[in-house]
């Protein structure tokens, strides 16, 4: 790990264009800090990677309401709105990706693979534009995996070096999504002296962390 830094700081290190991941599950888990920190220092033309588009005023549907987002690849927006209105008014560019599909994307990503082959879409609009595999019999689509210049993580634990550890349902798409970026920045509830995790409580090793917000 890089160091600690403010949520300030935080968004400086990510200019206006970059992709973004997003862990949380309609903000569930979703680092509301740093979310926060990018609408305040006002960015713009971001890209965002992660399961939805919350609601107006949670999680990243903050950042739609706010004016960051450029594009989206999500796998629904149903409960936003605004991400509707302004995808409708060529505001806001969106890919919807099945969420199955969505998330074994992410972990090719990070796990360093080219891509899945999923039998999801075949037959559907899903399938334009994509290439079809045949395995013993069987049509899949290949989908590419995704990766992203910073991935936004919320954990429950962080110890001192980084090592992170969730809670319930806020775990949803964080570990995964730190696998799959140039940089992790990360948000937790609480910050605790190295050893207070047990080793199977770390579900993320601090060697993939490069940032953690300090708590103030």
């Amino acid at each position: 790990m890089r160091g600690a830094i403010s949520a300030a700081d935080a968004a400086l290190l990510i200019p206006d264009g970059a992709t973004v991941m997003f862990g949380g599950f309609m903000g569930v888990g979703t680092p509301m800090r740093l979310v926060e920190a990018l609408i305040e220092r006002k960015a713009c033309k971001l890209t965002i990677i992660g399961n939805d588009t919350a609601r107006p005023g949670v999680g990243v549907g903050r950042l739609i309401e706010a004016g960051c987002v450029a594009r989206a690849v999500v796998s629904h927006i149903g409960m936003n709105p605004i991400t509707q209105q302004k995808m409708v008014a060529g505001e806001i560019e969106v890919e919807l990706v099945p969420q199955g599909t969505l998330i074994e994307r992410i972990r090719a990503g990070g796990c360093g693979l080219g891509g899945i082959l999923t039998q999801t879409g075949v037959g559907t609009v899903v399938e334009e534009g994509k290439r079809r595999i045949e395995v013993n019999g069987k049509s899949y689509l290949l989908e590419v995996a995704l990766r992203a210049d910073f991935a936004l993580v919320h954990a429950f634990f962080a110890d001192y070096q980084g090592n992170l550890s969730y809670a319930l349902t806020a775990r949803n798409f964080n570990p995964v999504v730190a696998m799959a970026a140039d940089t992790v920045i990360v948000s937790a509830e609480h910050i605790v002296p190295v050893g207070v995790l047990s080793p199977d409580q770390v579900v993320t090793p601090a060697p993939i962390v490069d940032y953690l917000v300090a708590n103030s």
